[in-house]
Order: structure tokens, then sequence, then C-alpha cells
């Protein structure tokens, strides 16, 4: 068992103390040689077992970390967070007045500058919703919940969050014209390089392939069911000290996870994203194709479970090399209506509860 530094400082301590004891305890100097030899035995059994107790405290704390039996290990959970974006001030702080006017004056443009951009948007959303509801009826679309996830890394900061802020509205907006329940979702860390994860880890003694080493942050800036405008939540996601790390694949649990907890048979995840899985600290520590894997297997899990419909959208990035319903648009100017088309076309297709007993049952993929 590896002795940490700060064991051996400990450990030096006690050896001092004893021999300190040992002089300064009356005799003549025989007497004192046996008992400094005694004090330093039991010191150095004390020593012994301070670092036992602390070894074995280490491995009961790693042995306690999540694997979820394919190789995928999470170090800790302790510092993952789930919080409504209206309370995001209790994970990142308060906003220093820099960046409280950083966001000021995103949200302006996202107020002005934007409105002809998502003007647009919603006329494409306004004459889809007419060709859903000549397709689709009213029951079944009351029978269907849709979640955009979106991608929070620190390369969507500015443009992309902006317009991706701008796309999830144009889709609620759309979404709730059609009787669907719809919920939007934000991804990212609550740190750069591991935060506390990675700190815990590096005073447990680094063991090797820790598996996931940050602090996860989930955000939820809409639920399905919940009527109130997304605007102003959606003002969050425009934070300057929001977008860090992705750890895509335990985030596509994670919604995929709340869909199923929804009354609704039908259920449709659309990812939002503009690259792999990243993570310096976590591919550091493992390897640097670790988050990849994860993320194929959570989406073999979604196609094996059959019971979540699957899409993605790539900006400037071809998601095809993970998702199997995949679109790429150039730039983030064309996501409004990339989202507005996967939507539509995802709804549209024939599933389970439309099936009629005269007609067949058609499996989505």
């Amino acid at each position: 068992m590896p002795i940490r530094r700060e064991d051996r400082w400990t450990i030096g301590f006690l050896l001092v103390a004893a021999m300190a004891v040992a002089i300064v305890v009356p005799g003549d100097p025989i007497q004192k040689v046996l008992n400094g030899l005694g004090m330093i035995a039991v010191g150095g059994f004390a020593a012994l077992g301070f670092v036992l107790f602390g070894g074995m405290k280490r491995l009961l704390r790693k042995a306690a970390s999540f694997d979820d039996g394919a190789g995928y290990r999470i170090y800790t959970r302790a510092f993952d967070v789930e919080v409504d974006a209206t309370h995001l001030d209790s994970v990142l702080g308060e906003l220093s007045a820099v960046d409280k006017a950083s966001l000021d004056e995103a949200w302006s443009a996202f107020s002005g500058a934007l409105l002809g951009w998502r003007t647009k948007a919603q006329l494409v959303a306004l004459e889809a919703a007419e060709r859903v509801r000549a397709k689709v009826s009213t029951e079944d679309l009351a029978n269907t919940v849709v979640s955009i996830l979106i991608d929070h890394s620190g390369s969507m900061k500015g443009q992309s969050m902006l317009l991706a802020a701008g796309a999830a509205e144009t889709a609620v907006d759309l979404l709730e014209r059609l009787g669907v329940a719809v919920e939007v979702l934000g991804y990212t860390t609550a740190a750069w390089r591991g935060g506390r994860a990675r700190s815990r880890w590096r005073a447990e003694g680094r063991p090797v392939h820790p598996g996931r080493l940050n602090e996860l942050l989930h955000i939820v800036y809409r639920a399905a069911g919940d009527r109130r405008g997304p605007s102003w939540s959606l003002r969050s996601m425009l934070r300057p000290d929001l977008a860090k790390e992705n750890i895509d694949g335990e985030a596509l649990e994670w919604a995929a996870t709340r869909l199923r907890g929804h009354t609704a048979e039908r259920r449709i995840l659309i990812v939002v994203s503009d690259g792999a899985p990243c993570d310096d600290a976590t591919l550091q520590a493992n390897d640097m194709a670790y988050l990849d894997r994860h993320l194929r297997r959570a989406i073999e899990a979604l196609k094996q479970a059959d019971d979540v419909r699957l899409a993605a959208i790539g900006i400037g990035y071809d998601v095809s090399h993970f998702y199997k319903d995949g679109t790429i648009v150039i730039s983030a100017a064309e996501l409004g209506s990339a989202l507005i088309e996967t939507v539509e076309r995802v709804i549209l297709e024939p599933w389970r509860i439309s099936a009629r007993p005269e007609d067949p049952v058609h499996i989505g993929s």
C-alpha cells in the first residue's frame, strides 16, 4: 500500500515525539536508551496503525464508487447536482458585476438582435404544427413527451448557446401548440479540471483508473408538464460562468430516466451538441476514448430498451459518429429550422400506441 506524503509527515512526527518523551523522562543513560527504544516502538506501532486505518478508509471509499458493470466507473457522486435553472446561483455562486453585465448583454441580444431570427423560426414552426395536426390524432399527441437535451460544453459559449436557447424556445412553443409535453435540459460540469471530485481522488492516493472524475451539473430549464413560459429560465443558459465540460453518456441516461418517469407512452429525446464528450480530468486519469465508449453504450442501451426515441443535432459536428439518427448543421444559425424539422419528423413516425387492432404494429428505431 503506497504511503502518501502527508502520512510520511505524520509518521515522522510520531517518531520524533516518542524520542523527545524518552529523552526528558528521568533516569540513567541505559534506562533512557531502553525508554527511547520502547517509545520509538510505541510510536512506530501508532504510526503503522494510522497508515493502515487511512488505507482502509480509502479502500472503502473506492469500493463504494459506482461501476456500471461495463467498465465505466464514477469515482464519486458526492458533488453531482441536478438543479432548476432559476437556482443556479446556489451551485455556481452569484455572478460578479462583470459577468452580470455580460449576461445582460447576451439577454439583450436574445430579446432584440435575435428577434428576426426567432420570428422566422416561429413561422416555420407554425407550418410544421399544421402538418402534424393533419396526420396525428389529438389523443396521440397528448400521449407524447419530448425532451430537448443541450450540450453546455465550453465550445458552446457565445453564438451557439444564444441560438440554442432561441431554438429551444421555438420548439417549446411548437410542442405546446400541439398539446405535447416538453422539457428542456442542459448538461455540463460544475468545475474545470475535475473540481472537488479530482481533489478527493488526489487526496486518496490517485488510485488508477478512477473513472469519471468531475462534478456533474444537470440543469432543468423546463420540466415536462410545466406551463411557465420558457424564456426567463432560458436566460440562465447564457450565463458566462456556466459552460464547462461535457459528459454526454451520463447526461443521456439522466434525460432518459426523467422521460421514463412521465405518464406519456411515446418518449422522444433530442440531443443538441457541438462535439464529442470531453472532460480533461477524466480522460487524463483513464484513457482518451473513455467517455466516447460510455456514450456509445448509453445509446446502445436506449436502442435495446426501445422505449425512448433518440435523435441528435450536431452544430458543425457530425453526430452520426455516435447517433443513428443524426442531423448536421454547418452553423448555429441553422439550428432553429433543424430542431423544428427533427421534432416534426420523429413525431410523424409510426409508433406503438398509434396502432389500431386492425393495423400492423410499427416499432420505431
